[in-house]
């Protein structure tokens, strides 16, 4: 069973940094693409970066300039580099896998706070 985990989330001022981490329990090839997502309460869960297998990157137009995803290959993990962070983008961020097939795996999800 794949598994994706989350960790780095936390509380930070409005204009600081965080890293998040997504470690997978096996290589990340085995994925199409992997992403982070983001859920405030009462919205449905938004595609906020992801990365392909051939490394093309995609961002939300509100995060461009300040986030950047990231991996490491051999440490079959996947980074969410967030920068100049608003108070709008606080919300749970889930990662994501997409394989070839139809599974989709999700991890458990990780609590970012930005205070204004």
């Amino acid at each position: 069973q794949v598994q994706l985990v989350e960790s780095g989330g936390g509380l930070v001022q409005a204009g600081g940094s965080l890293r998040l981490s997504c470690a997978a329990s096996t290589s990340i090839f085995v994925f199409k693409d992997m992403g982070w997502y983001r859920q405030v309460p009462g919205k449905e869960r938004e595609l906020v970066a992801s990365i392909t297998s051939g490394g093309d990157t995609n961002y939300v137009d509100s995060v461009k300039g300040r986030f950047t995803i990231s991996r490491v290959i051999t440490k079959n993990t996947v980074y969410l580099q967030m920068n100049s962070l608003k108070a709008e983008d606080t919300g749970v961020y889930y990662c994501n896998g997409n394989s070839y097939g139809v599974m989709i795996y999700w991890g458990q999800g990780t609590q970012v706070t930005v205070s204004s």
